[in-house]
């Protein structure tokens, strides 16, 4: 793969919190448009090369949308964005001021494997959903 898709979502792939969002964003996206890859992973490293401003950590959430990065609380909401009702109400945020969203974005991230959890490898997606996952 020299190129991404025009919807990649990139998460932290041993995060159980983040996991979850993903579960739910496969739910909610009926239109199939999401792909989704972990920072780990090798999709990850390709963004990186492709993009300079594509995050080395994986205390963000990366929304690569045709060729565009966004992080954090902005990615977040513009994923949001484009899934249909109800998921489409959590973009709502999108219109508060970043320097806010994006200072509760990283109280959670600091914290979100003492809450929810981590997994020692990347859990495999189910199989009706692989297609939508790179490595």
């Amino acid at each position: 793969m020299t190129e991404l898709p025009p919807h990649v979502l990139f998460y932290d792939g041993v995060c159980a919190m983040c996991n979850g969002i993903v579960k739910g964003m496969l739910r909610a996206d009926a239109e199939r448009i999401f792909h989704f890859a972990p920072l780990q992973g090798e999709t990850a490293a390709l963004a990186r090369s492709l993009h300079p401003d594509f995050p080395g950590d994986i205390e963000t959430v990366v929304y690569v949308r045709r060729g565009e990065v966004f992080v954090r609380s902005s990615a977040a909401a513009l994923a949001m964005r484009e899934l249909p009702y109800p998921a489409r109400a959590l973009s709502w945020f999108r219109f508060l001021p970043v320097w806010l969203t994006d200072f509760f974005y990283g109280i959670i991230a600091r914290v979100r494997y003492r809450v929810f959890g981590k997994y020692d490898r990347c859990p495999l997606p189910p199989p009706e959903d692989r297609d939508r996952f790179l490595p």
